[in-house]
């Protein structure tokens, strides 16, 4: 088949892994696949390092940016719908919010325009553009964007059955139309153990004692992350466990922010942060660390849960969106968003029994080794594509 990828951007961050890791296993496969993306923006991070030496294209539209912008937008729109026409894929799969829509537009409006090869038009849900944490009139706009997209999409995949249950419940798509492909993980790093030297080194550089029991975050620095619960909970925390450290791996436009309230709260030496790492070096953070603790309040599926899990490290998680559909008392601890004394609760428990931390992360590596696994995404996604060719 001949599959044209379109993404905002290709900064760190699990859509742009997970749509990296299917172009990748599409192109092995021996589709022709075409990845179109927006310049890498920001202070997350870029992936462009990851497309080298692989067996299919990748095409910057120079324009197509996060946000919302009428001037870049509309050339970024003629851009790809130039780009599409060039190219006449089978397949116009789309990612991320903007590129969704102005990728779906684009894909549909070529319809009709070669009869062998009509282009069906698919549509990823990493996560949400409309959320309760932002104004209803911004959430009515993207609800009444994403079901004019909606009308010209062929099928829909999910990274978790939430985000298909609050697309449709929005009135976003039909449910015959959506299938989850849960967000694939190059797992082979994360399983394969690491050397105590290096997990000590990895220690020292942040000034962590071999002894300490260490609670990992992963996630950008950012607005809705919930540092600031993970901060508050250390606050209390920090007084009842002395060989406590909470370690704040990522980078984002609020790290300053959170580094004078630790400042301010005295607990910069509780507190460490690493800074943005490459994606090669989380699985040395998370098996350097005891549990991971993540309080996000909006995420599709966030992948450092699963990632955590095949390290063997439990997890402590607000529940939100698809964080139950691998987050349970069997893997991990599941909390009330922003409710700082279960977050407090849960980490103490986990904290104070290593061997409960050893069997839940045992239990969470089994439960999510299969259905995280790359091959079980690519399968899935490539059964759509098929389904959608053979009805054309």
């Amino acid at each position: 088949m001949k599959i044209v990828h379109i993404i905002t951007r290709l900064i760190l961050g699990g859509a742009q892994e997970n749509t990296l890791i299917t172009c990748k296993l599409l192109a092995q496969r021996g589709h022709d696949v075409t990845l179109i993306t927006g310049p890498a923006i920001g202070p997350e991070g870029e992936l462009f390092n990851q497309t080298k030496q692989q067996n299919y294209e990748v095409i910057v539209v120079d324009k197509l940016r996060r946000a919302i912008n009428p001037f870049n937008d509309t050339i970024s729109y003629f851009r790809i719908k130039k780009l599409l026409n060039k190219l006449q894929p089978d397949i116009v799969h789309t990612h991320s919010a903007k590129a969704g829509i102005l990728g779906r537009f684009a894909g549909h409006s070529l319809k009709g325009k070669w009869a062998e090869n009509l282009p069906a038009v698919v549509h990823g849900i990493h996560g949400l553009a409309f959320h309760p944490y932002q104004s209803q009139w911004l959430n009515r706009f993207y609800i009444a964007a994403e079901k004019s997209a909606a009308k010209r999409t062929d099928f829909f995949i999910s990274v978790a059955d939430a985000m298909t249950r609050k697309t449709t419940d929005a009135g976003i798509g039909r449910g015959e139309r959506f299938v989850t492909a849960y967000s694939a993980i190059e797992e082979d790093d994360f399983l394969e153990p690491i050397s105590q030297e290096r997990k000590k080194d990895f220690r020292r550089k942040y000034e962590i004692d071999e002894d300490s029991i260490v609670l990992v975050s992963i996630a950008r620095l950012f607005m809705l992350k919930g540092h600031k619960y993970i901060i508050e909970s250390a606050k209390e925390l920090s007084k009842r466990f002395e060989k406590c450290v909470w370690l704040f791996v990522g980078d984002g436009n609020l790290s300053d922010h959170f580094k004078q309230q630790v400042l301010q709260l005295g607990l910069t030496e509780k507190v460490k942060f690493t800074g943005l790492l490459p994606p090669g070096q989380i699985p040395l953070a998370i098996q350097s660390s005891d549990i991971l603790v993540h309080c996000s309040l909006r995420e599709g599926l966030a992948r450092t849960l699963p990632q955590a899990m095949l390290c063997g490290r439990p997890a402590i998680s607000f529940d939100v969106d698809g964080a139950k559909e691998v987050v349970n008392e069997n893997t991990g601890r599941l909390i009330e968003p922003e409710n700082i004394e279960q977050l407090t609760k849960a980490c103490a428990e986990l904290i104070e029994d290593e061997n409960l931390r050893k069997k839940l992360g045992e239990n969470g590596r089994n439960s999510v080794k299969e259905k995280f696994a790359p091959e079980t995404m690519v399968d899935t996604i490539e059964a759509v594509y098929e389904k959608l060719l053979n009805q054309k």
